[in-house]
């Protein structure tokens, strides 16, 4: 595949400050890793990312990005990361975790985002989006998710992806990193079709994604 997906070779350099604590993150993740179980909450397990080719479009919560990729290490998912620093060290890591990056945001510099998402679907790749990134506000739906679904004509799959133990970073977001020994409970929806003739009217069902999404958070560990 080409074009949306990067790898850590192609990304931009960082500092050696940045690069220590890629490094550091990686150690430690990898040596929490042993400890923790992956449960998975879904009614076809072709659903989970990886587990066809079919391409779909995922959402889950900013928050939730590490159990997510925890969850989901060597799927070949492709992930919308905003272009931002705190987006690099994210990309960084996920890479070293089998995660593909697409540069973006569904909320800031949208045109350029839903172009990189509408080619990857096309490219027959899974992508996966915070459509409450990169800033938020927290746990609020951006339509531009439900936009590039209707385009390409994929289907969606709402995501929650929760450890049962878990510190929560002083962010906007509270973003989780799974504590050691914690069972990681990762849960979806089936396929959910963006029935729209239009993108502008695909951006009105935002509210009925947000709330189904935070519906789905409500019966994970902590929700």
């Amino acid at each position: 595949m080409t074009g949306p997906s990067t790898s850590s070779a192609s990304l931009p350099s960082l500092d050696w400050r940045a690069r220590a604590l890629i490094v550091a993150a990686t150690a430690v993740l990898r040596g929490f890793k042993p400890t923790w179980r992956v449960r998975r909450v879904v009614s076809d397990p072709a659903l989970v990312p990886g587990a066809d080719r079919r391409p779909r479009l995922y959402a889950f919560w900013h928050a939730q990005m590490i159990p997510a990729m925890l969850a989901h290490e060597g799927s070949g998912i492709a992930v919308l990361i905003s272009g931002h620093r705190d987006g690099e060290l994210i990309a960084r890591l996920a890479a070293r975790f089998g995660i593909k990056a697409i540069r973006g945001s569904t909320s800031r510099g949208a045109a350029g985002a839903l172009r990189a998402i509408e080619r990857a679907l096309s490219d027959g790749l899974q992508v996966a989006v915070t459509p409450d990134g990169p800033r938020g506000p927290a746990e609020e739906f951006a339509p531009g998710t439900l936009i590039a679904a209707q385009r390409v004509g994929v289907p969606v799959v709402l995501g929650g992806i929760m450890p049962t133990r878990a510190w929560r970073l002083d962010t906007w977001d509270r973003f989780i990193i799974p504590k050691p020994f914690a069972e990681i409970v990762a849960s979806y929806t089936d396929e959910l079709t963006v029935d729209a003739e239009t993108p502008r009217l695909a951006a009105g069902a935002a509210a009925q994604f947000q709330e189904r999404l935070r519906a789905l958070n409500r019966t994970l560990p902590g929700g």
